[in-house]
């Protein structure tokens, strides 16, 4: 037990644009849908998807898709009543475009996502006794696999989009850490650190905090891929990330090294 107790750190990582590039995925899934939808008139660039993300509130993609949707008519003075929009229909397009047509067999935009970390830089974690696990607002289909295919982790701990509400209710960052915890004293619960890469992510923190106080949490921004193409996308990027609570922000999951979350807690 006293060996249980000497962790140093609970972490919990987001899987879409931390643990996988979901650029030429989801988000290409969510422009295919809102041009689909609009008839091939509107297709969302990028920025427009950060600048719905940065909102805070629409970490489900298909429900940003319908947002996006409604926004467009409603520059064309067409009410959301009036529209009267389909969302299974939108999710099944969605889905036809990120999974691909045949339930039984992936071959849409999911098998072709660049992973932004390799099972060693966990193991690095495991060594140093910091315990980790996942939630993330994905499918537990879609995020099963990319942990136990495509990264090949044995029944890793993760809390999928059916298990808990959306980001930023912390739900399933409590129910992660349930599962996590087993062994610790709960008089001497160590620091948790949530990874990710939206407002959301760090707003889910921030909503932990508020409702667990007698614990430290700690919120680390990680920058997708697509916004590091340019200073002036990342520096933006990373400045919305800390102005939403992000204690730090990094280019890549793998350099939050045991040394740096050392570091983070002494600099509490």
């Amino acid at each position: 037990m006293n060996q249980e107790n000497s962790i140093p750190a609970i972490v919990v990582f987001d899987i879409d644009g931390v643990i996988r590039d979901v650029s030429g995925s989801y988000r290409r899934a969510l422009a295919d849908t809102v041009e689909h939808f609009t008839a091939q008139a509107y297709r969302p660039t990028a920025d427009d998807i950060d600048r719905l993300k940065s909102e805070g509130v629409w970490n489900n993609d298909w429900e940003g898709s319908q947002e996006l949707i409604y926004r467009y008519f409603e520059t064309k003075a067409q009410s959301r009543q009036q529209l009267n929009l389909d969302y299974n229909s939108i999710v099944a397009f969605f889905q036809s475009r990120y999974r691909g047509t045949n339930p039984d067999n992936l071959t849409g935009y999911i098998c072709d996502e660049p992973l932004l970390l390799q099972p060693s830089y966990l193991n690095q974690l495991t060594e140093a006794r910091i315990r980790w696990g996942f939630f993330s607002g994905a499918t537990r289909a879609s995020a099963t696999y990319v942990l136990q295919q495509r990264l090949n982790l044995q029944s890793p701990v993760l809390i999928a989009m059916e298990d808990a509400p959306g980001k930023p209710d912390p739900t399933g960052l409590f129910s992660t850490l349930e599962l996590l915890q087993f062994g610790i004293d709960i008089n001497n619960l160590p620091p948790v650190i949530y990874v990710g890469d939206t407002v959301a992510d760090m707003y889910t923190v921030e909503k932990a905090r508020n409702n667990q106080s007698n614990r430290t949490w700690i919120g680390v921004g990680v920058l997708p891929p697509h916004v590091q193409e340019t200073a002036q996308k990342r520096d933006a990027y990373t400045e919305s990330l800390k102005k939403a609570g992000a204690t730090i922000v990094l280019s890549n999951v793998q350099e939050l090294t045991p040394e740096q979350i050392q570091k983070l807690m002494q600099d509490l």
